[in-house]
């Protein structure tokens, strides 16, 4: 069974959450302030973490960035702030995917699910190869010569397979979008503009060696 923790000071949406989950067969663990989060991280592994970001106690933004450091847990930021920069910002900081309150229950569920397809996908298929790196699906990492690229995301992960499955392939931000987020593009193209970014700036932190070629008017590729 799926063990999701919930991380919520509202009362009434942690018991929403949790009513929700469980009838979808999750086993939930609830959270009301980011001390308490922090707390049952410690002592627990989770398929996902729900979390809001204004939290009593330790903030949010804290709580993911020591998830972050333990590991790829998929977490799902719950937030009232719905801007581009916010969510770019969340994204940036380590989150896998955000949802905005008020929300549609049906729509969390759906995202939860969409995570934990992910996470149970990444070690079933062999390891992807491109000169001198190499995707790790068993492990969930990402190496260079032997150097594992630092804190790599479910979506950067997904969007480095794409490329290295098909590397002479040109592909559209929409295709990458689509396959990295398993979710429709509608035309926004800063998320998956600041994911490639992040790329870039971790393949640099081990190698000289430029690995994501922009192909202006129409997406990315791989370098030849």
């Amino acid at each position: 069974m799926h063990s999701i923790l919930i991380v919520e000071d509202d009362t009434s949406i942690n018991a929403l959450l949790k009513e929700a989950l469980e009838k979808e067969n999750y086993r939930c663990t609830q959270a009301f302030s980011g001390t308490e989060a922090r707390m049952l991280l410690q002592m627990n592994s989770y398929s996902v973490v729900l979390l809001d970001l204004m939290l009593p106690g330790i903030p949010g933004e804290e709580v993911l960035k020591e998830i972050r450091k333990k590991g790829s847990t998929p977490v799902i930021v719950l937030t009232a702030r719905d801007t581009i920069d916010d969510k770019v910002e969340y994204l940036k900081s380590g989150a896998d995917d955000y949802i905005t309150k008020p929300f549609n229950i049906q729509e969390v569920l759906a995202r939860v699910l969409v995570q934990i397809r992910r996470n149970e996908g990444a070690g079933e298929e062999e390891n992807l190869c491109y000169q001198g790196m190499e995707l790790d699906k068993t492990n969930f990492c990402v190496r260079i010569e032997g150097t594992e690229l630092s804190k790599i995301t479910k979506q950067e992960f997904s969007i480095l397979e794409l490329l290295l499955r098909h590397p002479k392939k040109v592909f559209s931000k929409e295709e990458i979008f689509e396959y990295a987020w398993e979710e429709a593009y509608m035309g926004e193209t800063k998320t998956l503009d600041v994911h490639i970014s992040n790329i870039r700036k971790k393949i640099k932190e081990v190698t000289k060696k430029e690995y994501i070629e922009t192909v202006w008017g129409i997406g990315y590729r791989l370098h030849p």
